[in-house]
């Protein structure tokens, strides 16, 4: 009998539904959901729930640590809008993976990861690798809860997707008691959820049509996650009717096609000086589906505090958002997929005061992203960039983690499709593997690229064994300049010429490759990367391309070198 049909009792009287598991009922409500791939380091702690998946249909990614199948899951979510879904063991292997609930929360992802737990009758004798996981990730996750009997099994795991989803969506913490998992229970499985997704109402589209009748010098700055392809061909559209400039937040570069007109840039780490400038002149601020964290707002200078001179319209998903920082002068709860439907119904100004300022944003964008900058290094990242931009399929995905490597990307790579950019807006080091290995699960036709700094890449760089494991040919591109280098650049600015602990020595990046069964090329000049970038391409393996570039190249602006000396001068 089909789980499914356990779900519909005959009015006219049958037998009753045969008894299911909680671990089968748990996988039954996944199946329920939509849910097509599951990431995992198995534990003996919800063995029950691993037999459930073998014949769920369900594609497992067995992982090698619980952290890159943390990250693996968020990336899931992040590219997909819907939560990912990874199980994890009790103990260390919950505070292994917390990482990623990390991640998931500042990055406003969806996502559930289910932890297996003690048996309820040892809770509070600091049994095996026991936790109290609501008070351990109550503070990093949406929700953090544990199922303390089976029948509940699938109105907790129903809610998990409604709280990961709703609002701002964020990461969900369910732990699984391991005797709990063995009972039975006959009432049915949750419906399928629906996200539930707020939308502007009439008062507020014709107080923004206002705000936008009086202004001189208006900008659109977009951010947050759950975009849909519908709203972003919508927000285009209203750019275009109302031909503002567009900025994309820090790591949401593909929300806006950076070859279009009105693109302005990323207002991130590193942004164009211009572009800043820009959005510190603008008489009205859009903001739609962001946060403006400090990375966004340039540690929280572009806006005064707590109530900006700028007209700020905030438009966001989670209401407990809005005024949180900035008092806005239009707060509108509203997710972008709605908003932006609305926004492009909107009827254009016949001539906006502000006609040409798009153009000349995008003008200045072209001028700082076009030509790589020199480097006092035989590889520059800037030219790899450019080629990359040029040879890869434009639903090419580009992953990484965190590190100075990373400037190179905001600034030289375009992303032409939405969610082909996945990578932590919470900094966070060692993502770009595992996010790779994710999206090469979802994409596996696609090409999906993993940048990582030497330090960042050895983090959870044990993932490249998992692509190697599901014959995932992911491109690796190691940036090592034997150095922790954003530290270090720290580190020159505060204490200059005084380095300590953030020196690494490395092993062969290539020569890891190919010890694992993959494919492994070694840069030392830039012109000699379009070979080995063509090599890895055919090679048909997971692989990766070891580029050595000085730590001197540490900015595309600036040199190390010139940092130390700055930072002298000013003593």
């Amino acid at each position: 009998m089909d789980h499914e049909d356990l779900d519909h009792e005959d009015p006219a009287g049958s037998p009753p539904p045969v008894p299911r598991s909680a671990a089968q009922a748990l996988v039954d409500q996944l199946v329920a959901n939509g849910v097509r791939h599951v990431f995992t380091v198995p534990g003996e702690s919800f063995l029950p729930v691993l037999d459930a998946l073998s014949d769920s249909g369900i594609a497992i990614t067995v992982c090698r640590q619980e952290g890159g199948a943390a990250m693996m899951a968020e990336a899931h979510g992040k590219a997909t809008g819907r939560p990912g879904i990874c199980f994890v063991t009790r103990g260390p292997g919950a505070t292994n993976a917390s990482a990623g609930i990390h991640i998931a929360q500042q990055d406003s992802t969806p996502m559930i990861m289910f932890v297996g737990q003690v048996e309820r009758g040892l809770r509070d004798r600091e049994a095996w690798q026991e936790l109290d996981y609501r008070a351990v990730f109550g503070p990093l996750a949406k929700w953090a809860t544990e199922i303390e009997a089976g029948e509940r099994v699938p109105e907790y795991v129903s809610r998990a997707f409604h709280t990961a989803t709703a609002g701002r969506p964020g990461p969900v913490v369910a732990a699984l008691p391991k005797d709990m998992l063995k009972e039975n229970l006959t009432g049915p499985l949750a419906r399928p959820f629906v996200p539930v997704e707020a939308a502007p109402g009439a008062e507020d589209l014709e107080h923004l049509a206002a705000l936008l009748s009086q202004a001189r010098r208006p900008f659109l700055l977009l951010g947050g996650s759950r975009w849909s392809e519908a709203a972003y061909a919508e927000i285009r559209r209203f750019a275009e009717n109302f031909d503002l400039p567009v900025g994309t937040s820090y790591r949401r570069l593909p929300l806006f096609d950076p070859l279009h007109p009105n693109y302005a840039g990323d207002v991130g780490l590193g942004a164009n000086p211009k572009l800043v400038a820009r959005v510190k002149a603008a008489d009205l601020l859009i903001l739609l589906g962001g946060r403006l964290g400090e990375v966004a707002s340039q540690t929280y200078t572009l806006l005064d505090i707590p109530n900006p001179r700028t007209r700020l319209v905030h438009i966001h998903p989670g209401p407990e958002e809005i005024g949180r920082v900035y008092v806005p002068h239009l707060a509108i709860n509203a997710a972008p997929s709605r908003m932006a439907a609305a926004l492009a119904r909107l009827p254009p100004p016949t001539a906006p005061a502000w006609a040409g300022e798009a153009r000349a944003a995008h003008a200045d964008y072209l001028a700082w992203s076009e030509h790589e900058t020199p480097q006092p290094s035989p590889v520059n990242l800037g030219r790899v960039m450019i080629h990359l931009r040029e040879t890869l399929p434009e639903d090419a995905v580009i992953c990484n983690g965190a590190g100075n490597y990373a400037a190179w990307i905001h600034r030289f790579y375009r992303f032409r499709r939405l969610a082909t950019h996945i990578a932590p807006t919470s900094g966070s080091m060692g993502y770009g593997v595992p996010a790779a290995v994710a999206m090469k699960r979802l994409h596996p036709e696609g090409t999906v690229i993993a940048f990582a700094g030497d330090g960042d890449f050895l983090m959870n760089g044990q993932e490249f064994a998992t692509a190697v494991q599901y014959g995932l040919p992911i491109i690796c591109i190691v940036c090592d300049n034997a150095s922790y280098g954003t530290i270090r650049m720290h580190q020159e600015r505060d204490f200059p010429g005084r380095v300590c602990a953030t020196d690494l020595r490395n092993p062969d990046f290539a020569g890891y490759a190919r010890v694992f069964g993959g494919f492994g090329a070694t840069v030392e000049k830039t012109e000699d990367f379009p070979a080995a970038l063509a090599a890895a391409r055919a090679s048909g393996l997971p692989a990766i391309i070891h580029l050595k570039i000085s730590v001197d190249a540490i900015l595309p602006g600036m040199s190390l070198g010139a940092i130390r000396e700055k930072a002298l001068a000013s003593r």
